[in-house]
């Protein structure tokens, strides 16, 4: 028998949501339900992506909207400069949409950066990525950097983490910065917190230049995403990205916090939005200095490439 929430239809609840999730599709859809009212205040009006398990299938990233989608579903059409075209990409704007989209087994929710219609990003953002053999501790001692560098410049943010590895750094900004400025500042924040500490943390965008450090992912920019706080993530247990206080955050472990155990944690409080600072000016020395940095992507672009050439030209030589 189908069930409905909010008239919309739920289909197939009581499956597992995907192999190894420990979690059904029924554990998802209370899980919206439950958060709803903390999910709809950070992703409103941007444009989602969204990760589907479907049986039988892997994992993919969807952003435009099936043919099928109904028409009381928000969205708003982006053009992609890729792919050149159109994308008609969902807006969570409201409960039913949430249950939509966990029937469609849209497990996690990845939001823009900016507005539907605005080129602004909203935050400054920091993703800690930890080394595959380091764990979330060096995650954890890579966003004390960030909140190092960030306080050296007059900023501050608020954390969670990210539900997969790592920890993300989220500072909320006004003055309508460009992207292209907000892109800059945040490998400033990153060079400097390498600078902190060069044995613990790395700008090193290409993975075999870590050397087991923490990496400081400053590319969550531009039309990039990040999942959002609150969304679950397609891994074992289905773990959930969470707010930590600062000073709980080297007492947390990702898997506390999941669909079946955040809810409960919470009770009626919102964390996220209590530990988000006040919206702040970009930092204009952040800025400067972070324009003079290389975009990391293009950088190891020309770095490969370089590489590649030189294995040839040995290889040619042996």
């Amino acid at each position: 028998m189908g069930e409905e929430r909010d008239g919309v239809p739920l289909t197939n609840l009581d499956q597992e949501l995907f192999p190894g999730a420990g979690a059904t599709k029924r554990d998802l859809v209370d899980y919206l339900d439950a958060m709803a009212d903390r999910l709809l205040p950070v992703l409103r009006d941007r444009p989602l992506s969204v990760i589907r398990v479907l049986r039988g299938q892997d994992r993919f990233m969807q952003k435009n909207l099936p043919k099928y989608t109904p028409d009381w579903v928000p969205r708003a059409s982006v053009w992609a400069e890729a792919s050149h075209r159109e994308v008609t990409y969902a807006l969570a704007n409201d409960r039913r949409t949430l249950f939509w989209l966990g029937n469609q087994r849209a497990v996690e929710l990845h939001p823009a950066l900016m507005l539907a219609g605005s080129p602004h990003p909203t935050h400054l953002i920091m993703d800690l990525d930890p080394p595959e053999e380091g764990g979330f501790g060096l995650a954890v001692a890579g966003a004390e950097l960030v909140r190092q560098a960030l306080a050296d410049a007059g900023m501050s943010g608020a954390v969670k983490t990210s539900g997969a590895k790592g920890v993300h750094v989220f500072v909320p900004l006004t003055g309508d910065p460009a992207p292209e400025d907000v892109a800059a500042a945040q490998r400033a924040v990153a060079a400097r917190a390498e600078r902190i500490d060069p044995e613990l943390a790395t700008t090193a965008f290409i993975r075999e230049d870590r050397h087991g450090k923490v990496f400081l992912d400053a590319t969550r920019a531009g039309g990039a995403t990040v999942a959002a706080v609150y969304s679950p993530r397609a891994r074992p247990g289905v773990p959930v990205s969470f707010p930590v206080a600062w000073s709980d955050l080297d007492q947390v472990a990702p898997a506390d916090f999941t669909v079946r155990t955040a809810p409960g944690l919470l009770g009626d409080r919102d964390p996220w939005a209590e530990t988000m600072p006040a919206p702040q000016k970009l930092d204009a020395g952040l800025v400067a200095e972070g324009h003079t940095i290389p975009v990391a992507r293009v950088q190891a672009m020309h770095e490969g490439k370089r590489r590649a050439r030189a294995r040839r030209e040995a290889a040619g030589e042996a």
